[in-house]
C-alpha cells in the first residue's frame, strides 16, 4: 500500500537513520518504537509528506488518505465539541447542505415535466446516493459513539471546545481522525492524554478498524494489545518483526544470542585458518593448501553482531528519612470549584512504605488530590501529613514548569544545596546529560529530555513521600523501566498517578479509584483491580456494547455475558440522564436561591427599595419563589434517590 525506499535522514552531522526500507500493507498494525530522539516522529512526518528526507523516497497511491495525530498540537475551533467532531464528515456535511437546497428549490416548483426540473431530480438522487455511501445517515451516531468512547459525557457535547484543556481538545482531534477512517492512520503518542478506560476503548477500536495503523508509543500494554508488527529504530537502522512488541523483544534477544554464538564460532574458524596460513606460508610443499586457505578467507561472509544502544539513565533515590507510621490521613475531605464537586466525603490513611496508585477517568480529581497533598491546595475537610514527612513532588506538567531560558546545568545547580552541590554533574550524567548537553537551554530540549531533567531534580534532597503525577509521559520504554526499578528500591512511601498499566503492574500494592465524586480503595495492583472490576475491555462502562457497533459480524446467539453487558450499558445510559437532570436541577435551584437572596436583601433594607416593595405583586411573587424552590428541592432529592437505586442495581451486576 505504501513503500519506504532507501530512506536516509541526517541530524547534527550524523545519520538519524540510513538506507531504511520497508512496506506498509493494508490493515497492518505497526508499533514504531525506539529511544527518545531515535527518529520516530521524523519518520512519521516524512510518511505524511511534511518533511523531505536527504535520500530515498516514499511511494504511495494517489488516492491514498493519511490521518496524522501529532504528539503535541494546537487544536482550536469556535464550535462545540460535537460541532468540531462532526467536521470529520466534511463531504457528507456539504452534501447534506446541497440536498437541503435541492429540496427547498423543488418544493416551490410546479413545472414537473420541464427538463431542468428532471435534471434537478437526478442531481438530488445522485447526492442522496453519495450521502448514503459516505455514511451520512449514521455520522451523528458514529460521532457520539467515538466521543463517549474517548471519555466525553453527553452533557459535554454542547460545550464550547475552548472551555476544555489541551488534553481534552486532543481527544476531539483524535475523534475526528478516527471518524475520517483514513487508509493509513499515524498516531504519535496517542495515550499521553487518555485515561485507562479510554485507552482500552481505543485499543478495541483500532483492532477493528479497516485502515493500516502506525503507532508511536511507549505504552507496552497498549502496543501489545493493538499491534501485529514492530519496527524499531536503533543506531540508524530499523529492525522489522511481524509480531507485537513484547514478542519482538524476546525474538530480538534470541537473534542477538544466535549472532553472538555464530560470531564466536566463526572467529574460531578464522583463527584456525589464519594460523594454518601463518604456519605454512613459506613452505613450498604447502603452497597450494595455503593459497586455498587464503581464497577461503576472502570468500567467508563475516557474521555481524547488531549494535545495541546501551546508553540509559541510571540512578536511585536517596535513602528516605524516617517518618511516622501514618504518612497521610484524610477525614471527610472534599474539593469544589465553585458549585462543581470534584470529590467529597473522602476518608483514607496512607501508612509508611505504602505504594499507592491513583486511577480513574481524567477530570475525576486524581491530580487535584495530589496537589492537595503536595501543595496544600485549598480544600474542605481535614487532610494532614504525618510526623517528619518530607515530600518530593513531580507534577503532571512538571517539565513545562522548567525555566526555558536556563541551561540544563543551571536548572539543577540553582536548587542544589549543601553536600549535593558538587554532585550536580554526576546527577546530570546519570540522566544522559553529558558534555555539551548540560549547556543546552531548556527550551531546545525534547519532551523526553525535559521529563528526565525534571526527574533529576527529585534527587536533590532526601524525601520520604514521593508524589508522582504521570511521570512516564514522554519517557521511552527503557527509561520507564529504570524509573520503575528505582521506585521499587525506594524505601519511603509512594503515591503515583498513572494510566500506564505496564508501569503500574507490580509497583503498587493499593489503588485509589476516583469515580463519580468518590474515592474507593482497592488492595492489589492494577491488573488485580481490572480483573476484579471486570473492566479489562471496559465491559462495566458499556464499552462492549458500543464497540459492537464497529464490528460487521452478526452474532448467532446471545450469551448470558452479552445480556449482562447490555444491561450495564443501559444502566450507564440511564445514569447519565439522571446525573444530567440533577445538574440542571442544581443550576435552577442556585438561580432561584440567588433571586430569593436579592428579595431578602430588599426586605432587609426597605428604605433603599421603596419602589420595588411598593409593587402590589411583590409579596405574592416572593411566596411563589419560595414554593418553587421547595418544589425543585423535592425533585432534586427524588433524582438522587433514583440515582442511588440505579447504582445499587448496577453493583449487583458486577
Amino acid at each position: 500500500m505504501l513503500s519506504v525506499n532507501n530512506l536516509s535522514v541526517y541530524f547534527t552531522g550524523e545519520y538519524l537513520f540510513n538506507d531504511v526500507t520497508f512496506l506498509i500493507n493494508e490493515r497492518e498494525r505497526i508499533g514504531l518504537v525506539g529511544r527518545n530522539g531515535a527518529g520516530k516522529t521524523t519518520l512519521l512526518r516524512i510518511i505524511n509528506g511534511e518533511q523531505e528526507p536527504e535520500g530515498g523516497t516514499v511511494s504511495r497511491p494517489n488516492n491514498m488518505t493519511i490521518g496524522y495525530l501529532r504528539q503535541e498540537m494546537r487544536t482550536t475551533g469556535a464550535g462545540t465539541v460535537f460541532e468540531e467532531t462532526i467536521k470529520a464528515f466534511d463531504e457528507a456535511l456539504k452534501l447534506k447542505h446541497r440536498i437541503a437546497g435541492y429540496n427547498e428549490q423543488l418544493s416551490h416548483r410546479t413545472d414537473f415535466h420541464d427538463s431542468s426540473y428532471l435534471q434537478m431530480i437526478d442531481r438530488l438522487h445522485e447526492a442522496n446516493e453519495r450521502f448514503s455511501l459516505l455514511g451520512g445517515n449514521e455520522m451523528e451516531g458514529e460521532a457520539e459513539k467515538v466521543l463517549l468512547g474517548l471519555g466525553f459525557m453527553p452533557e459535554d457535547f454542547g460545550r464550547k471546545l475552548a472551555e476544555f484543556s489541551g488534553g481534552w481538545r486532543m481527544r476531539v482531534e483524535l475523534a475526528r481522525l478516527l471518524l475520517k477512517k483514513p487508509d493509513l492512520l499515524l498516531l504519535d503518542e496517542p495515550t499521553n492524554h487518555l485515561d485507562i478506560e479510554s485507552i482500552q476503548w481505543l485499543e478495541e477500536y483500532l483492532r477493528q478498524s479497516k485502515g493500516a495503523v502506525i503507532l508511536v508509543s511507549h505504552d507496552r500494554a497498549f502496543l501489545d494489545n493493538v499491534t501485529n508488527r514492530t519496527i524499531e529504530i536503533s543506531m540508524g537502522r530499523i529492525y522489522d518483526y511481524k509480531t507485537s512488541y513484547s514478542e519482538y523483544v524476546v525474538q530480538r534477544e534470541a537473534l542477538r544470542e544466535q549472532q553472538i554464538a555464530a560470531y564466536s564460532n566463526q572467529q574460531k574458524q578464522l583463527a584456525d585458518i589464519e594460523k594454518f596460513i601463518e604456519r605454512f606460508r613459506y613452505k613450498a610443499t604447502k603452497s597450494k593448501q595455503v593459497q586455498s586457505r587464503v581464497k577461503m578467507l576472502d570468500k567467508i561472509d563475516r557474521v555481524q553482531i547488531d549494535d545495541i544502544d546501551k546508553s540509559s539513565i541510571h540512578f536511585r533515590f536517596p535513602d528516605a528519612p524516617p517518618s511516622g507510621k501514618i504518612v497521610v490521613e484524610a477525614s471527610n475531605l472534599s474539593k469544589y470549584y465553585g458549585s462543581h464537586r470534584v470529590f467529597s466525603g473522602v476518608d483514607f490513611a496512607i501508612e509508611r512504605n505504602n505504594f499507592v496508585a491513583f486511577v480513574g477517568k481524567n477530570g475525576e480529581g486524581k491530580s487535584t488530590l495530589a496537589k492537595i497533598l503536595a501543595e496544600g491546595l485549598e480544600h474542605q475537610g481535614e487532610c494532614k501529613l504525618g510526623h517528619n514527612v518530607k515530600i518530593g513532588y513531580y507534577a503532571q506538567n512538571q517539565a513545562d514548569l522548567l525555566d526555558p531560558e536556563r541551561t540544563v546545568f543551571q536548572t539543577i545547580d540553582d536548587v542544589a544545596v549543601g553536600d549535593i552541590r558538587p554532585k550536580v554533574r554526576n546527577i546530570l550524567g546519570s540522566f544522559l546529560f553529558g558534555g555539551e548537553d548540560i549547556e543546552k537551554k531548556v527550551k531546545v530540549l525534547s519532551g523526553g529530555e525535559k521529563s528526565r531533567l525534571a526527574l533529576a531534580k527529585l534527587l536533590l534532597s532526601p524525601v520520604n513521600l514521593l508524589i508522582l503525577d504521570e511521570p512516564t509521559n514522554h519517557l521511552d520504554m527503557m527509561s520507564k523501566d529504570i524509573l520503575k526499578n528505582a521506585l521499587l528500591m525506594f524505601d519511603g512511601t509512594l503515591i503515583v498517578v498513572s494510566h500506564d498499566r505496564d508501569f503500574l503492574q507490580g509497583l503498587t500494592d493499593k489503588l485509589f479509584e476516583f469515580t463519580n465524586g468518590q474515592v474507593k480503595q482497592h488492595l492489589g495492583d492494577i491488573y488485580d483491580f481490572l480483573e476484579k472490576r471486570k473492566v479489562q475491555s471496559l465491559d462495566e462502562l458499556g464499552s462492549k456494547g458500543k464497540n459492537q457497533a464497529f464490528s460487521k459480524e452478526v452474532s448467532v446467539g446471545i450469551s448470558d455475558n452479552k445480556i449482562i453487558y447490555e444491561k450495564r450499558r443501559q444502566f450507564e445510559k440511564e445514569g447519565r440522564k439522571i446525573r444530567s437532570r440533577i445538574e440542571k436541577a442544581e443550576q435552577e435551584i442556585q438561580r432561584l436561591e440567588d433571586e430569593l437572596s436579592k428579595q431578602d436583601h430588599m426586605l432587609s433594607h426597605p428604605d433603599k427599595f421603596t419602589a420595588e416593595l411598593s409593587d402590589p405583586d411583590f409579596f405574592g411573587k416572593y411566596e411563589a419563589l419560595k414554593k418553587q424552590i421547595e418544589k425543585e428541592m423535592q425533585q432534586w432529592e427524588m433524582l438522587h434517590e433514583e440515582l442511588e437505586s440505579f447504582e445499587a442495581e448496577k453493583e449487583e451486576l458486577s
